[in-house]
């Protein structure tokens, strides 16, 4: 055979696993969003499967029950998981980065020490840290409140992992022309490191956001009342000993996927880079 030809059978073969693969992983979401048209008794009576996948008729009630059932609470699940994530993923961005950038920059006492505690801290499990956590929630008034929620994840102990090993990296040259050029040290790390580690933030912005997306246990813990609870807790509260309500739980779990996706492929360009740099550097 002519290795013109192997060149082309090697290329068909390539991109015909290459699809096959992506038809086995989006399976999971046409299944889910195929079955948001479908009744929750159907659902119950012949399931998910390849043969019962298209719905005999396309039920458009379940995204309308999402605004009008139970009072509309699902747009306030929604809200809340919305803003918690915005402010948790901004604030553990800047304030990881810049202990991972002081860390990764700084020659100064302690800090083998201090990066020695980070590593400590992401070998603790949240199970052990609960208690004292909501101890001292309950002490502050954090109960039930955005800010309660918030406030143990501000600082992220991998995000400053990665964003340190990623600094460590960044050559010394930039920050010397900075200072040079009149720039102080957070100049420097705004006009110059910050650009330098786009990546990266790309990177740990996919990250932290699922992380507090999917977050279950602190804010299971946090919240009290309904209108608070996070989407994950809402949506595991219509799966009840007394029954379940499919019809709402299917569309939200599909609404739900929604703000991951779109965080993805905004910072998708970023987000191999940013690993495979932050992984090897240092």
């Amino acid at each position: 055979m002519p290795s013109s030809q192997r060149f082309r059978a090697s290329w068909v073969i390539k991109y015909l696993l290459l699809f096959v693969t992506a038809l086995l992983f989006l399976f999971p979401i046409v299944a889910l969003l195929l079955s948001t048209f479908k009744t929750g008794r159907d659902l119950m009576r012949y399931g998910i499967t390849f043969t019962s996948l298209w719905p005999k008729s396309f039920d458009f009630k379940n995204w309308g029950y999402l605004i009008t059932g139970k009072d509309g609470i699902y747009i306030n699940w929604y809200q809340n998981s919305l803003i918690l994530v915005f402010f948790q993923t901004g604030l553990s961005l800047f304030f990881s980065s810049a202990v991972g950038y002081g860390l990764g920059v700084y020659r100064f006492f302690g800090r083998n020490f201090i990066f020695v505690l980070v590593l400590f801290v992401m070998l603790v499990p949240l199970q052990i840290l609960i208690l004292p956590l909501y101890q001292m929630l309950i002490v502050v008034g954090g109960a039930d409140t955005y800010w309660g929620t918030l406030l143990p994840f501000l600082v992220s102990p991998f995000a400053i992992f990665f964003f340190r090993q990623y600094a460590v990296g960044i050559p010394k040259d930039y920050l010397d022309a900075g200072r040079i050029d009149g720039l102080n040290e957070y100049k420097i790390f705004w006009r110059i490191t910050g650009p330098l580690m786009a990546p990266a933030y790309g990177a740990m912005a996919i990250l932290l956001a699922q992380q507090s997306w999917n977050n279950f246990l602190w804010p299971l813990i946090v919240m009290h009342s309904t209108k608070m609870l996070t989407l994950p807790i809402g949506l595991n509260t219509l799966l009840t000993p007394y029954g379940n309500n499919y019809d709402m739980l299917i569309s939200g779990a599909a609404m739900a996927s929604l703000p991951i996706i779109l965080v993805f492929f905004f910072f998708q360009k970023y987000f191999l880079s940013g690993l495979t740099t932050g992984g090897i550097k240092g």
